[in-house]
């Protein structure tokens, strides 16, 4: 029972502040001030005030919090306004860091909601999903704010502060799942490696995910969740011989989403960056020091900030397909197949630097009924662990389905009996008869297409109802660079190509 209770009411930005993070500008609210009190007992205060148009990507309260706190609460609440059509109404997010401040990258990150929260809370033993479990010390703690729109005529927000004053329970130790689990030696492995659960905007716990996944043919899946690794300490009974889970998060910045896929148990990524901050390229680097590969997600996608605005100069492969097919896939698409026919000819001029940048797809899954596995990504792997999976999905030995229904073989054939598969090299000479060979199961009524870097050269009658189909294709290096596959649905608009239902990586041709 609360024996000593008090409360407070401040107003918007009396006391207001420009900060330097070290990536943007923020702006810092008036300081919440609480003093000790009573075990047992609560302290509420509450700020109220209105962010204008224009407002720094970041707002931070600072709240004093004394010792002997046993938790901390905030609740918040913000005005949407009436906006003429086309104009964005208010849309606020919220965080919190801890004693240890909010510096980019620092240690002080305590969790994160977005939007997708209206309170939340931290103690030792336990904290809201999203929230990071731990004591709450004395020292400046800092609520985030994150004004994701803000209409013209301002964001109205309140936030109220809780302390519940008392000893601190103890800390749980995390416990994640392993890195392996019982495959079938080289073969080829379905996943889905964007995946959102309840401890951030998705609405599924991880048992459910784990159950969809199963049910879904999946022999893999990497956590996702935004802007948070709250979520990859209960995992552990989810995976099983029969699944691997990863763990990563999608870096959710204001211009563009990248998945961080199968970092280190316990990593987290900042987010608090634009691409004029000229920090990305740091936080890739971090990504793959926690093991991880560095994946950009829907590229191309329309919602605000989901555009990737980075380049793909650190990507180790980009989510060419996210979710149902829709217009945007296909300008993602369309920009990827770009980037082949720059690498091949770059390569051919002796100018070529790197590598390529292999392709994925995933669903993005957040609710019912987004299904889980709509699309999965199918790689070649030696076995099912973490460090082959990456591996095989670095090296582009994948193609993407719209269901584990759907099969796809595909390979080069050419010289003295040299075969290459999906994301290898046919090493021959440039005027070498090559035979393309592809296989598909379990596509009724599709297409399949043969694109190279002078575009789409081969397109076969409909599949009949069985779903199965072969084709053959002959052609030389010298005229086709690369080939890869494309298995479609019938147009849903005459004249605009059908949606997919696969496609591959290419196979590259010449020495």
């Amino acid at each position: 029972m609360c024996t000593d209770e008090t409360h407070g009411t401040e107003h918007g930005i009396g006391r207001r502040a420009l900060l330097v993070t070290g990536a943007a500008t923020a702006l810092t609210l008036t300081t919440m001030s609480f003093a000790s009190a009573a075990d047992g007992s609560q302290s509420t205060k509450t700020l109220t005030g209105t962010l204008p148009p224009g407002a720094p990507d970041f707002v931070y309260l600072p709240v004093e919090v004394p010792s002997g706190v046993r938790e901390i609460h905030v609740a918040y609440t913000y005005t949407k306004a009436t906006v003429p059509a086309g104009t964005q109404n208010n849309a606020l997010d919220i965080g919190i860091f801890d004693e240890r401040g909010t510096a980019l990258g620092g240690k002080g990150f305590r969790g994160w909601s977005g939007g997708a929260r209206t309170e939340f809370f931290v103690r030792a033993d336990d904290a809201t999903p999203g929230y990071i479990p731990g004591p709450v010390r004395a020292g400046t703690w800092h609520i985030a704010l994150g004004p994701y729109t803000v209409a013209p005529d301002g964001l109205p927000y309140s936030v109220t502060v809780t302390l519940t004053h008392g000893p601190a329970g103890e800390t749980p130790r995390p416990s994640y799942p392993p890195e392996r689990a019982r495959g079938r030696g080289r073969a080829w492995y379905r996943g889905d490696c964007h995946l959102h659960s309840w401890y951030s905007d998705g609405r599924r716990t991880p048992a459910e995910i784990g159950a969809l996944a199963r049910a879904a043919g999946l022999d893999f899946i990497n956590t996702s969740d935004h802007n948070t690794h709250s979520a990859q300490a209960h995992w552990a009974d989810v995976a099983g011989d029969d699944l691997l889970v990863m763990l990563g998060e999608e870096v959710t910045t204001r211009n563009g989403h990248v998945v961080a896929l199968g970092t280190d148990p316990g990593t987290f990524i900042d987010w608090r960056y634009r691409a004029r901050d000229n920090r990305w390229a740091a936080y890739a680097r971090e990504i793959r020091r926690a093991g991880g590969l560095v994946v950009p997600a829907h590229p191309h996608a329309t919602c605000i900030g989901c555009g990737w605005k980075f380049g793909f100069g650190e990507a180790d492969a980009v989510e060419v397909w996210n979710g149902p097919y829709t217009p945007d896939d296909e300008i993602s698409l369309a920009d990827w197949d770009n980037t082949l026919v720059s690498y091949a000819r770059s390569r051919g001029s002796g100018t070529g630097k790197g590598s390529w940048i292999p392709a994925m797809g995933n669903s993005d899954a957040h609710r019912d009924p987004d299904r889980i596995g709509g699309p999965q990504t199918v790689v070649l792997a030696d076995d099912l662990t973490r460090d082959a999976i990456q591996a095989g999905i670095r090296a582009g030995r994948s193609y993407v389905a719209e269901s584990a229904a759907v099969e796809v073989s595909f390979s080069a054939t050419g010289g003295k009996g040299r075969v290459a598969g999906i994301g290898e090299r046919l090493a021959v000479a440039a005027d070498t008869p090559v035979t393309v060979d592809l296989e598909v199961k379990g596509a009724p009524g599709c297409t399949l297409h043969l694109v190279t870097d002078q575009g789409t050269l081969f397109t076969s009658p409909a599949l009949p109802e069985s779903g199965t189909g072969k084709v053959s294709w002959r052609t030389t290096p010298s005229y086709a660079a690369y080939v890869r596959a494309e298995v479609r649905h019938a147009p849903a608009v005459t004249g605009l190509p059908g949606a997919l239902t696969a496609f591959t990586n290419p196979v590259f041709l010449g020495a």
